[in-house]
């Protein structure tokens, strides 16, 4: 699903404004509760757009670019601190009370983020069922036994209810490498077991590409090739193509059904096509180009914003709807949170020894196509993605990189260990290739940003 650029950029900045006060606030209220006195809560960097005082004479502050934020604290090493204030100083307090301070933040990314999926377990997590078509020739869902008609049940005993947990199943367990076992029920209603081999780490990717790549394939009704939906602003929309058209030719060619149209279109990325189409009882002809863009296998495909008209019978039977009581709800929200934190760790680590491509990182113009997308696809599916971005947050401020928490955490861990501090110079050092590090990524993640956006 496609979505506007005003969305995308409208989204983006709810996002982030949203993770960036959760997080900054965690900090903020941790470190007023321990006895430090806050002289600023800023939201975004640059020039103010908004201030006021605040109680204990605190500035609150939204600056122009919404990309972090801080909060500045009393500290003798920023300026000098009046003798009545000294012990509010932020360097003046034990090394238990500063860690409890840099560890607040990410600490108030994970929250959100169980609050947020036990909010979606509540109300309700939309879903398919995770149904298997026939697996491809030759793969390791066909060395596993898998068969057409498969609904996968569980995956080493953890139950995987729609198929979106199918995938980022697979997608955790080929991280490490493992054999597992996966319960189905077969076309009989039959329980078996299936084995998939995951040990090669070469097919550790993302979702969609882990599907492809062990030759799983979700079931797909056959449907005729009618138009169900028209995506603003796509090739689709600009040709002409309304919802309830039936194709019928594409240069001269029958088109049977809704499979073979929508591979004649992924055949054909920025190429003219010439459709003929049923409307209200009368054919017409129109010219069609599909848009281009890059498909799981890493070569340009074909799309034109469109979905098949799917009877209302056969979506209601395929759907799913995981929903819990609050206080299940709150334990699978504290559980998804943890796997999706590990799951962010290990894609990490794996692009850390080059196992997983650095193509993976994304910058803020991928996040705003995502929650464009999931702005335009309603609340469930937006706070699933401000509950992703979140604990990516946490994950990533706890990296032992001097400039994020992590980094700061690091030096308190071992102050207390060594029982004084490190010296200014090393701890300067430490942020001067800590910003550089830092620097790196952010280029890289933009790189890959436009990469996307132009490939």
């Amino acid at each position: 699903m496609s979505s506007s650029p005003f969305i995308s950029i409208l989204a983006l900045i709810v996002t982030l404004g949203v993770l960036i006060t959760v997080h900054e606030f965690g900090h903020f209220w941790v470190a007023r509760r321990l006895g430090v006195k806050v002289t600023k809560f800023s939201i975004g960097f640059g020039k103010p757009l908004w201030t006021r005082r605040g109680q204990d004479d605190v500035e609150y502050v939204i600056a122009v670019l919404p990309l972090g934020g801080y909060v500045k604290m009393l500290d003798e090493r920023e300026g000098d601190v009046p003798e009545a204030e000294l012990h509010r100083a932020f360097n003046r307090k034990p090394v238990g009370s500063r860690i409890a301070i840099v560890m607040a933040g990410p600490l108030f990314n994970f929250l959100f983020a169980i609050l947020a999926y036990a909010c979606m377990f509540v109300v309700g997590i939309p879903g398919m069922k995770p149904l298997l078509d026939q697996p491809v020739a030759g793969s390791l869902a066909e060395a596993g036994g898998f068969r057409k008609g498969d609904l996968i049940v569980a995956i080493d005993g953890e139950l995987t209810p729609a198929l979106s947990s199918v995938m980022l199943t697979l997608v955790d367990h080929a991280m490490a490498e493992d054999v597992i076992q996966i319960e189905v029920q077969d076309v009989d209603e039959r329980s078996r077991i299936r084995t998939l081999d995951l040990r090669d780490g070469r097919i550790a990717t993302d979702d969609v590409r882990m599907f492809e790549r062990v030759g799983l394939t979700p079931w797909q009704p056959v449907l005729p090739a009618v138009i169900g939906q028209v995506m603003p602003d796509g090739a689709a929309a600009r040709s002409g193509l309304q919802a309830g058209d039936r194709i019928l030719l594409v240069d001269s060619v029958s088109v049977a059904d809704w499979r073979q149209w929508r591979g004649i279109i992924e055949r054909h990325p920025g190429q003219v096509l010439n459709v003929r189409i049923e409307r209200e009882g009368g054919e017409q002809a129109l010219e069609l180009t599909p848009d281009i863009r890059k498909a799981a296998t890493g070569e340009q495909a074909g799309f034109i914003g469109a979905v098949a008209d799917v009877p209302p019978d056969l979506a209601a039977d395929m759907q799913v709807v995981v929903r819990y009581g609050p206080l299940d709800a709150l334990g699978h929200a504290v559980g998804k949170t943890w796997d999706m934190s590990l799951l962010t760790l290990r894609m990490l680590g794996r692009m850390l020894i080059g196992k997983a491509s650095l193509e993976n990182l994304s910058g803020p113009i991928t996040i705003a196509q995502f929650a464009g997308q999931a702005a335009s696809a309603g609340f469930i599916a937006f706070l699933s993605l401000l509950a992703l971005v979140s604990i990516s947050l946490g994950v990533l401020n706890l990296l032992p990189v001097p400039v994020l928490d992590g980094g700061h955490l690091l030096y308190y861990l071992i102050e207390a260990v060594k029982g004084s501090p490190l010296s200014e110079a090393v701890q300067h050092v430490g942020q001067q290739v800590g910003m550089v590090v830092l620097l790196l990524l952010m280029g890289l993640a933009l790189f890959n940003d436009f990469n996307r956006l132009l490939g």
